[in-house]
């Protein structure tokens, strides 16, 4: 009997480091299916659009984005998932060359659906299709993700070329703040067993020097599990189990910071020196309608510890302007914390309604306008403490990881978070290097591989 030549398939991602774990955890999937993974969307028979839906316009990126997928690849079956497709699945159904929706409730069986295996029908001495479900044929799966108390396990490895993998432990948040859509659509914490964790990053350490730990609220790893280790256990696990050269914590809520996590990540040569802490306002009003579970007080103080810690540690938050009700007294009062604090980055978002959640029945909703200038003003603001970080650097040596390589230089990232242009060549992208700093100009930073 021939066998249908393999098909090929393509992954677009939006969103969050968890979504870009689920991305590779899909890629490896299907490629274990025989599915070859096409260069471009369209080459592809399969093209997977994982989606997030954090905001208005994460929804309108996401739909413009399988529009051309269709419009240049008419041919390709269109699998959408993710977040958006959890929160809104007919909205996305009804799109051209859309063959299936499948959420994040389903989302570990994509390989099942988009790549059913094939089973030889004796009898007949053909090949045929077999799936337990209809949705083989084209669909939507979409299930009650609430009721979801396990985090599924995803295959091993990260097949979409990535230098740094993200590797998710935990998924979901029990929080339920007033502006968030996420724990609708990603259900309650869940975390990945230690045992689960130490087995990927062993298989991920022999092709990688760094990985990045990531999650939808990274630091309640393990409350949901027996014994509630934290995070910090899980990393002395990992350095003690495991000959994995660096691990990058992603984004660990500020009451999650604790003494011995930011002391582990201080003293540990293995652990790169990047805290970020989200803040989403510099106000306690603020904090409190949107229902954070801290204050300004509590959050400058651990911000303070880590930077008396680690002098030249990458330090970023995410920060919302134009919350509805959000004053000019408030947002300079998020201003000013900013400015006084040592952040080295920003990732600054204006507030954006979400259909079932508080917030989005609240009155005084901030107009357009006022939102795009706050938004500038706080970009300019990290703008030039970002410069006056990477200046006070010229000079010394960096620890880092190349991302690209090619014979015009290459890319690489610190260890705390610099993104650098070398002037020389790298054998191979996904190297750990030395770098000494030489150059920073606007935003550019140029080094050079130390001997």
């Amino acid at each position: 009997m021939k066998l249908p030549v393999a098909r090929s398939f393509s992954i677009k991602n939006f969103g969050c480091r968890a979504t870009q774990a689920d991305g590779a955890g899909i890629a490896a999937g299907l490629a274990a299916r025989g599915l070859r993974r096409a260069d471009d969307h369209s080459e592809a028979d399969i093209v997977v659009v994982n989606t997030c839906t954090v905001t208005v316009e994460a929804d309108r990126d996401a739909r413009k984005s399988i529009r051309r997928v269709h419009r240049e690849n008419p041919a390709a079956e269109i699998l959408v998932t993710g977040c958006y497709a959890q929160r809104s699945p007919d909205e996305l159904s009804v799109l051209g060359g859309v063959k299936w929706v499948v959420g994040n409730s389903h989302k570990h069986e994509i390989a099942d659906v988009a790549a059913p295996r094939l089973v030889q029908i004796e009898s007949s001495h053909r090949a045929t299709l077999s799936y337990h479900g209809e949705i083989a044929a084209g669909g939507t799966l979409v299930g009650d993700i609430s009721r979801q108390r396990t985090l599924h396990g995803l295959p091993s490895g990260d097949p979409l070329g990535r230098s740094r993998p993200n590797l998710k432990v935990q998924d979901g948040c029990n929080n339920r703040c007033t502006f968030c859509i996420i724990p609708s659509v990603r259900g309650r914490s869940r975390s990945a067993s230690l045992e689960t964790v130490i087995r990927e990053v062993r298989s991920l350490e022999r092709h990688y020097p760094e990985i990045v730990l990531t999650g939808i609220n990274l630091g309640r790893w393990g409350r949901d599990l027996d014994g509630r280790p934290r995070l910090a256990q899980l990393l002395e696990t990992l350095l003690a189990e495991t000959a994995v050269q660096r691990v990058r914590l992603s984004s660990v809520e500020p009451m999650d910071w604790n003494d011995s996590l930011l002391r582990l990540m201080a003293y540990s040569p293995r652990i790169a020196k990047h805290v970020h802490m989200p803040l989403q306002s510099g106000s306690d009003k603020i904090l409190r309608r949107m229902r954070r579970r801290y204050r300004v007080r509590h959050y400058e103080s651990r911000l303070t510890l880590a930077r008396e810690m680690m002098p030249s540690a990458a330090i970023g938050a995410d920060v919302m302007v134009g919350f509805p009700g959000e004053s000019d007294e408030e947002f300079e009062e998020t201003r000013a914390f900013v400015e006084r604090m040592p952040f080295t980055y920003l990732h600054v978002f204006s507030y954006s309604s979400r259909q079932g959640t508080e917030a989005a029945d609240f009155r005084e909703q901030i107009p357009k306008a006022v939102k795009r200038r706050r938004n500038r003003v706080l970009r300019q603001l990290v703008e030039r403490k970002n410069l006056s970080f990477r200046k006070g650097l010229v000079g010394t040596c960096v620890d880092a990881v190349t991302l690209s390589s090619g014979s015009r230089g290459a890319r690489a990232v610190s260890d705390n978070f610099i993104d650098i242009e070398l002037a020389e060549t790298t054998e191979r992208a996904g190297a750990p290097v030395s770098i000494r700093i030489e150059v920073v100009d606007g935003k550019r930073t140029i080094g050079r591989l130390a001997a």
